[in-house]
């Protein structure tokens, strides 16, 4: 059976809302999102085309506190913008219900973008990070299975520098979440 969110379409905050309300983040928030450029006129070009279909919606599950939210989330914001696609974000405590729906490896990982039709059936989800930094949270689960372990706290630690590493200094990390939201808009 396919996902509906159609109960959820109109219910969330605007893009510029969710910034508003922020109280934590916000202004490492507003950097990444300042400092979004496109790698190629022709990426530009493809979010740009979207304007023409008016059938596709954008909820995200989100929240201030989340690093991955305040990483990626500017990035998504910027593309969309392009598109003209209706953007909301829903606050993943105040949304349990929806996040529920779109765990990753069990748990409850933020952000999610959903890209949804007008009646709200799910064509298609991204996140919560670029595939190449989720793929050393994967390793990690997979090496670690048990949250008990005497030494699982430790190993997160140095999961969690290496997904740090992974994103790298600056913005290059941006164009890999442009090209993942890409190819993903390109299948429905």
């Amino acid at each position: 059976m396919s996902k509906n969110l159609a109960d959820k379409l109109g219910k969330g905050l605007t893009p510029k809302g969710f910034i508003a309300a922020m109280t934590k983040n916000q202004e490492a928030f507003q950097n990444w999102y300042d400092s979004f450029a496109w790698e190629n006129e022709a990426e530009k070009a493809f979010f740009s085309s979207l304007q023409y279909r008016d059938d596709l919606r954008c909820l995200i599950l989100a929240a201030d506190w989340c690093g991955d939210v305040v990483r990626n989330i500017p990035v998504v914001f910027r593309a969309l913008e392009e598109t003209g696609m209706p953007v909301e974000v829903l606050i993943m405590e105040e949304n349990l219900d929806v996040m529920d729906q779109f765990l990753t490896m069990g748990g409850r990982s933020i952000p999610v973008v959903i890209f949804v039709d007008t009646g709200g059936h799910v064509l298609g989800t991204w996140g919560p990070r670029p595939k190449h930094v989720q793929d050393v949270m994967i390793a990690f689960k997979q090496a670690n299975p048990d949250r008990n372990a005497a030494d699982y706290d430790d190993n997160l630690k140095v999961t969690r520098s290496e997904i740090i590493r992974q994103y790298g200094e600056g913005t290059g990390y941006q164009a890999v979440i442009v090209k993942e939201l890409h190819a993903l808009l390109s299948s429905f």
